[in-house]
């Protein structure tokens, strides 16, 4: 694996304190004034993800001393909320922060930006981003829509969806109305399920009024501001397709051109805090709010076996489809796996050990 020495230099000066990384900066007198748009796929409610792009903004303006701007827009403010990419890409905005799984419908490859059926967790995403040559096929993918990609933080494993009624097996499936979008909608389909693509905002309104039979948002702190407890009471996990989701920041490459170089770094900094602090946000406040949701009478159930064993089985054979028509998908999908699959073998051996022996041994 290659070392990224400004990658690192990236992630380490993000967690600089502010004084200092002010200081670190040059002398920007003679650097013009730049003021860019951000199109979020979120709504404001959602302050940990919604809130990477606000995290962005206020470290941008820092290092650069308030000379470079980023303005972010709410989900439906600039753009809707799953237009981001288009709208980056054609200049509406200079910079957008989304999901690559929700422009699958352009090609199925985008879906590695964020998270696939039975892949990568959060440690393991961002070390195939940083140090396993993930953004470097990325850039090459985003580059034919005009975009430039940084990683913009992470979830964590998420949760299983919410459902009307309990999932006994494979069978309770059938012709269930899901809103689940990426490749994990796909293998939902796959599996008999009806997936659909709804933005946060709206996807409490399609459970209230019967459009939905289920759906799967993050987890239990962005669940529980969303309300679906109070429609859907049975709540299950793991998100096999969503072992370690990833967000993304989005910039027009012409925008990028014209940055000054020390704009760029700032940029680039910017991105990398947001991308470690997502990730923590939510693991410090997941915990209680699952406790909150679970005393409101919230139903926890994992998903039954063969569910699991079908949905794996379903994922790599769709994989191995797409990989032979789509040479996009192909030049990610093999040095992918590869990488997912040494890693899993350390995971198994040192982490999971840990964590088994924590968790489940009295």
């Amino acid at each position: 694996m290659r070392f990224n020495r400004r990658d690192f230099l990236a992630g380490t000066a993000a967690l600089l304190p502010l004084g200092t990384a002010q200081a670190a900066v040059a002398e920007s007198g003679s650097l013009p004034a730049v003021r860019w748009r951000l199109a979020s796929s979120f709504p404001k409610s959602l302050d940990t993800i919604y809130g990477a792009a606000e995290t962005l903004s206020r470290r941008v303006a820092a290092l650069t001393g308030g000379k470079f701007q980023v303005r972010v827009f709410a989900g439906g403010d600039l753009v809707p909320g799953l237009q981001v990419l288009d709208a980056v890409g054609n200049g509406t905005a200079e910079c957008g922060h989304s999901a690559g799984y929700y422009y699958v419908g352009k090609n199925l490859a985008l879906a590695f930006d964020t998270a696939v059926p039975f892949g990568l967790t959060a440690r393991q995403q961002n070390a195939w981003m940083y140090a396993g040559g993930g953004l470097e096929l990325l850039r090459k993918l985003y580059a034919k829509y005009g975009v430039l990609q940084f990683p913009g933080g992470n979830t964590g494993t998420q949760m299983g969806g919410w459902f009307r009624k309990e999932i006994n097996s494979l069978a309770d499936l059938q012709g269930l109305k899901m809103r689940i979008p990426g490749l994990g909608g796909k293998v939902m389909a796959r599996l008999g399920a009806v997936p659909q693509t709804l933005p946060g905002g709206d996807i409490y309104p399609a459970l209230e009024r019967g459009a939905l039979d289920a759906a799967e948002w993050v987890g239990p702190y962005d669940d529980e501001k969303l309300g679906f407890h109070k429609i859907a009471k049975h709540y299950y996990y793991p998100g096999w397709w969503e072992g370690g989701p990833q967000l993304s920041f989005y910039v027009n490459q012409t925008a990028w051109q014209a940055l000054p170089e020390q704009y760029r770094q700032a940029f680039e900094v910017a991105t990398a805090e947001a991308n470690q602090l997502m990730l923590a946000q939510y693991d410090a406040k997941n915990p209680p709010a699952l406790l909150r949701l679970v005393g409101q009478g919230v139903k926890l159930h994992p998903y039954p076996k063969d569910v699991m064993l079908a949905a794996r089985r379903a994922t790599f054979g769709l994989y191995e489809e797409e990989a032979k028509i789509n040479p996009d998908f192909a030049a990610i999908y093999r040095p992918w796996k590869k990488f997912r699959d040494t890693e899993f073998q350390w995971f198994k051996v040192n982490e999971a050990a840990y964590s088994n022996f924590n968790y489940y041994v009295k």
